[in-house]
């Protein structure tokens, strides 16, 4: 949310929140070309679940570490990567659905799930899930002005911390897991 607002800084709420759907949008086709393409990429490269489990593990957990600790340059896009986006006129694909919204470890997440999905209910339920999670994405991006105006810098800055937070126990778990599977 940060990072979009910074982007989309001088834009007018309208043109702001077509950012938004069309980075939701984007995160849906991504996520889903993951979904269903996915297996193929898993044994074109020789990956086995375990490793996607404990690599998407990982990416979690640093991206958690960025919420947890921001003074310390855990930066989502860098600085030329964010001065480029302010150029241009549509970053609803680059930079704001890959890699912000679905970067690696929503990837690696998703390669772990479709690699589990037994048949087509599976892959539906997973492919509403994404559907879901972009939803909320663009919820969270459309209110995302009123709500640094709600809570303020220091509500930002505890909201950001809880959340990073329950990411790192997140990722923590897809490595317990991965680890788990190695194991049996």
């Amino acid at each position: 949310m940060p990072v979009f607002l910074a982007l989309t800084q001088d834009l007018p709420n309208s043109e702001r929140n077509q950012q938004a759907l069309r980075g939701a949008i984007y995160m849906v086709v991504i996520l889903g070309a993951f979904l269903f393409g996915g297996s193929y990429i898993i044994s074109f490269f020789g990956i086995s679940i375990e490793g996607i489990r404990i690599a998407g593990g990982l990416m979690i957990m640093r991206f958690a570490y960025s919420l947890l600790n921001p003074d310390e340059g855990g930066r989502k896009i860098s600085k030329e990567d964010e001065q480029e986006s302010r150029q241009k006129p549509d970053i609803s694909f680059s930079p704001l659905a890959m890699p912000l919204l679905s970067g690696p470890g929503s990837i690696a997440v998703v390669l772990g799930f479709g690699s589990q999905a037994d048949g087509f209910f599976d892959y539906v339920t997973l492919f509403t899930a994404i559907v879901l999670v972009a939803a909320a994405c663009f919820v969270v991006l459309y209110l995302a002005p009123k709500m640094v105006t709600v809570l303020g810098k220091t509500g930002m800055t505890a909201l950001t911390r809880m959340m990073g937070f329950i990411a790192l126990c997140i990722g923590v778990q897809f490595i317990i897991n991965g680890i788990g599977m190695l194991l049996a």
